[in-house]
């Protein structure tokens, strides 16, 4: 009888499986673990766990220290998270994650990265409503006017941010009148470092930032953020949407849904700070 290739590919090694979760056990704790308390966390017997151990040790994936006792990740272990860490991609990572998020929130969802005009947006993933807000592809972001700008100035270095602050303000001052758009308001005037910082701390306090007709009346935006595994803010994950139909509570579903997509891509890489 001819056996299906799909699930032949699809069949795995079961110890393989089973000792995995002793790694897992050891990532997920963070420090080492005595046998018992190991095996435990594994769900199986010490006598079980330890011919695993004995053979991860072998490879290297874990070792033992002498004093202790205790188990704890192996060289080849760190090896290969140095190298996952180096070929991770955050806006690869992230693009697939965020096109779910736009078909779970309704909203159109974009990931801004920091370059040398600021916050920008390189991928974005339309909402599946038939009316909704739309994002271009490399469109900056305001400093200060932008839940993304902000988002990205209340991780920055603040040397970094004050240098694009005063940017913004100089290019406030060389225009004869403030940008805005036919039938709306002018903008309001930026804020200088103390009112801007004031604002960060906000941020920083809700772990992400929102803005509600800043830029344009009637529209609402929430970013949420990514952090690499040296804890430096790697891009943001931004959902707009008219301001009638987007929930921006910081508790509300989109700030919810933003939260859990950037925890996801943060951890994929390596990040401890979520």
């Amino acid at each position: 009888m001819a056996t299906d290739n799909s699930d032949r590919a699809q069949r795995g090694i079961q110890s393989i499986e089973v000792g995995g979760q002793l790694l897992r056990a050891l990532v997920h704790h963070g420090r080492p673990m005595a046998l018992k308390d190991l095996a435990r966390e594994a769900d199986m017997s010490p006598a079980k766990a330890h011919p695993y151990l004995v053979s991860f040790s072998r490879l290297g994936l874990i070792e033992q220290d002498r004093a202790s006792g205790h188990y704890l990740l192996g060289p080849l272990a760190l090896q290969l998270g140095l190298i996952s860490l180096q070929q991770a991609d955050p806006v690869h990572l992230a693009t697939p994650l965020v096109a779910a998020l736009a078909q779970l929130i309704g909203h159109t969802t974009a990931i801004a990265v920091w370059g040398d005009r600021g916050a920008t947006i390189v991928r974005v993933a339309e909402s599946p409503a038939a009316l909704h807000v739309s994002m271009r592809h490399g469109t900056v972001f305001s400093l200060t006017s932008t839940a993304s700008g902000r988002l990205f100035a209340a991780y920055l270095e603040a040397d970094e941010v004050k240098r694009m602050l005063e940017k913004e303000r100089r290019r406030e001052r060389s225009s004869a009148q403030p940008e805005s758009h036919v039938g709306m308001p002018p903008a309001p005037p930026l804020p200088d470092w103390k009112g801007f910082e004031a604002q960060l701390h906000a941020v920083r306090k809700h772990g992400m930032s929102r803005s509600d007709g800043e830029i344009v009346p009637g529209v609402s935006a929430m970013s949420a953020p990514v952090f690499d595994h040296t804890g430096a803010i790697a891009l943001a994950i931004t959902a707009i949407g008219t301001t009638a139909v987007f929930d921006a509570s910081w508790e509300g579903p989109v700030a919810q849904a933003l939260k859990r997509c950037a925890g996801e891509v943060s951890q994929r890489l390596g990040a401890t700070r979520l």
